[in-house]
């Protein structure tokens, strides 16, 4: 059995909290040869380097970044237990780092969030949003606990994390007051040569309303394409076009934007994913998300 050495470990920790071998060298009242020593130590043991060196800073590998998330996990667990064997209390506000797609819509993000922060207020939720694959990557280097996306992870993609369904959502047209107006006569054939705005090719729901706008044979033009959905509704709510989102959110987008509804898309339907990267969950407020989807509390497939 291989037996890892935590004062290496610890080093290699402080090194990478305090932002160098100097800075740590001085926290430790340790001789930087020493340090630089022992680190050279950990990578034989771990038979990877964990720093690549750019200029006069340290900068961490994709196997540095591994080791440093178990290491935050291991030294957080120790001081918790001499605290706990100690009588003191060990009650920490938890940070819940969560991913968040770009595409996905903020405010379904914000109502699948909610029950994880309704029951504990101990936690810290720290949201990212990036694109799913790069989420994902961070998801296997344990940077984060949960991503939230309209795509599921692919079975080919080569990180160990699960997909979990928390909603389903049929899909709603909306636009601007005077524009909405305007096209609500004849919808959906009023659509043809109406400003579009599109969610980006890479998005789940995309293929979906082409091909219903294509049964239709309706064509709109489109007029701009957007990764960032929060983006996409404020070019809506300026006017510049017809723009789709999940129904499940409608009041909210009406009432946040000063918009109306035109219609809705009969078979556009857009899930949501909580990809965790284990399949029995064990982090608390990833179970809730999960547990209160189950239970119905976030009714994404109401229209």
């Amino acid at each position: 059995m291989e037996w890892l050495n935590y004062h290496h470990l610890l080093y290699f920790r402080t090194v990478v909290s305090e932002g160098g071998i100097a800075a740590a060298s001085r926290k430790l009242h340790v001789g930087r040869p020493s340090i630089s020593m022992q680190l050279k130590s950990l990578e034989a043991f771990f038979g990877a380097p964990l720093f690549n060196r750019r200029g006069r800073y340290l900068e961490l590998t994709e196997t540095g970044k591994l080791v440093n998330g178990y290491a935050e996990e291991i030294f957080q667990t120790g001081r918790e237990l001499v605290d706990a064997v100690r009588g003191r209390s060990t009650g920490r506000p938890q940070t819940f780092r969560v991913g968040i797609a770009d595409v996905m819509a903020k405010l379904v993000a914000f109502q699948l969030l909610l029950p994880a922060l309704n029951v504990n207020d101990r936690v810290v939720l720290e949201c990212r949003q990036d694109h799913p694959t790069r989420l994902f990557a961070e998801l296997a280097v344990h940077e984060l606990d949960l991503v939230l996306s309209d795509i599921p992870l692919a079975p080919g993609v080569d990180v160990r994390a699960y997909n979990h369904v928390v909603g389903e959502s049929t899909t709603t047209l909306f636009a601007a007051p005077e524009l909405a107006r305007r096209l609500k006569r004849g919808f959906p054939q009023s659509l043809t040569d109406a400003p579009f705005l599109m969610p980006s090719r890479n998005t789940a729901i995309r293929h979906s309303l082409e091909h219903w706008l294509d049964e239709r044979d309706v064509r709109p033009v489109i007029i701009a394409e957007f990764e960032d959905s929060a983006l996409l509704k404020v070019f809506g709510q300026a006017g510049r076009g017809v723009f789709p989102a999940p129904t499940v959110v409608q009041e909210q987008i009406k009432k946040e934007y000063g918009v109306q509804t035109l219609g809705e898309l009969e078979g556009v339907r857009e899930r949501f994913y909580a990809i965790s990267p284990e399949r029995k969950i064990k982090h608390p407020s990833v179970a809730h998300i999960v547990e209160s989807a189950r239970e119905g509390i976030f009714r994404a497939d109401k229209a």
